[in-house]
């Protein structure tokens, strides 16, 4: 990577320091083809210019605390990135970035290989992805050969025994649960495990920064870092400095069937609205006969103080999708070891299993996910008041349509335009049978007094929950 950059100045309309920088990317985004830099470079209303630049200012800020997409626009509104295809190779041209990706007007190695990524998905998704291809994505498989393709492009899927853990837990999280993600994390990483989280902050940073001392110590050479996100998450959640690999999948629904499908094992800490959205991804998919065989181990786990938070998780569980999905995951409190050999355990069986039904080690392609977790959910106020959730359902059925309610929540409390919505057309107003809403409503206010919903500032809820 070579770059050159100019002295730091102040935006006029912003009180930061910023830099202009010129960049010349190496290794991964060498070229891109003129189709590509066009799409990138077009700022209409159905070009990528303005994804681009949102995302690629979410990871010039790397490792900020807010949890306000528009914060950083706010502090740097003249911003701008342009992307050009020269004889010899790809630059990309930065004005007024943010001065703290920078050192001595160089920008930091890490902060640049994750600006690569940003062009190198945001290119890939404009080109193979585009309206052309519309109609491949109408069935399950393509769906998932579209998943494959991103993590393929992003150079994530490398034939190695199963190692990756997925860590999912919450943004906003008290100290003593961070440093308890560490704790696993270092766990974990002294059994030689690798790391994978949704790349942000709070619990998503600390399993990665212990795994890094433990991989230390172990003296491992090869360590991955993955952070899955998506556009509409990124600008919120920006990559936390440790995440080597990041993959920018196109939306929700794609970033979650990426962690089940390269990761070999999935730990829970404590979260919100965002982390009921993911157990109940994947327990929905779990319960399906097809699946009930196929071992994934699952494991929610926290600091004592936590034990009443996952109480209340697992009765919920127990109250919507029945007695049955308790099988499918442990609950672990205050015991880091327990959680890393229960998942060097988990991960044993996932590889005499694909050994065994000739699956690939780096893609679980023998996970069943139906069409109705795959597509797109575009959290109106109509879709969210139109959600079955009533009994007499099939239990992943249901778990469905919960999953897209606390997607749609998410949206209304950290993505742009789900806040735009709420504050055009007021509170989503989610329906559904009486005890079922009272736990609904129970465990989204017990997310609220715990400060779950919001890194900083008061919470206004974007929801309001009706029998």
């Amino acid at each position: 990577m070579n770059d050159t950059a100019s002295g730091i100045t102040r935006s006029p309309d912003s009180a930061r320091p910023t830099v202009d920088a010129r960049i010349y990317p190496k290794g991964g985004l060498d070229v891109l083809s003129r189709d590509e830099v066009a799409r990138l470079k077009d700022a209409s209303s159905g070009g990528m210019h303005d994804l681009l630049r949102r995302c690629a200012l979410a990871v010039l800020t790397s490792g900020s605390a807010s949890d306000d997409p528009r914060a950083a626009q706010e502090l740097y509104p003249d911003f701008d990135i342009q992307v050009l295809q020269q004889d010899r190779g790809v630059r990309i041209d930065l004005v007024h970035a943010p001065a703290m990706a920078f050192v001595d007007g160089v920008i930091i190695r890490g902060v640049a290989e994750l600006l690569f990524a940003v062009v190198r998905d945001l290119a890939y998704t404009a080109i193979e992805l585009g309206p052309e291809y519309a109609d491949e994505l109408e069935s399950s498989s393509g769906i998932t050969n579209a998943v494959f393709g991103l993590l393929r492009n992003a150079r994530i899927l490398k034939p190695a025994e199963p190692n990756l853990v997925v860590c999912w837990g919450g943004h906003s999280i008290g100290r003593n649960e961070y440093e308890y993600t560490k704790d696993v994390g270092y766990e974990l990483g002294l059994r030689g495990l690798d790391i994978c989280t949704g790349c942000g902050p709070g619990a998503m940073k600390g399993p990665m920064k212990g795994a890094t001392i433990a991989h230390a110590k172990q003296r491992k050479r090869r360590k991955r870092y993955i952070g899955i996100t998506e556009p509409g998450i990124i600008a919120a959640e920006s990559p936390n400095p440790i995440v080597n690999h990041l993959v920018i999948m196109p939306d929700i629904e794609k970033r979650l069937e990426a962690f089940v499908r390269i990761g070999h094992g999935i730990v829970v800490f404590p979260g919100g609205v965002g982390t009921a959205e993911e157990i109940l991804y994947l327990l929905g998919i779990l319960l399906r006969e097809e699946n009930a065989r196929l071992p994934f181990p699952l494991v929610f786990t926290g600091p004592t103080a936590a034990a009443p938070y996952f109480e209340q998780i697992d009765r919920f569980l127990r109250l919507t999708l029945g007695e049955a999905a308790t099988s499918r995951y442990d609950i672990i409190i205050d015991d880091p070891a327990k959680v890393a050999r229960r998942m060097t355990a988990g991960i044993r069986q996932v590889r005499e299993y694909r050994i065994a039904h000739k699956d690939s080690f780096y893609f679980n392609w023998a996970l069943k996910i139906p069409l109705e977790f795959q597509q797109p959910f575009a959290p109106t106020h109509e879709a969210m008041a139109a959600l079955a959730l009533h009994r007499g359902r099939a239990s992943h059925a249901l778990a469905a349509d919960l999953r897209r309610a606390f997607s749609g929540i998410v949206a209304g409390n950290v993505k742009e335009d789900g806040m735009r919505h709420i504050e055009a057309h007021g509170p989503f107003q989610i329906r559904g049978d009486n005890d079922m809403m009272q736990a609904m409503d129970a465990l989204l206010r017990a997310f609220v007094e715990q400060r779950r919903m919001k890194i900083s500032g008061e919470y206004r809820p974007c929801y309001q929950v009706t029998s």
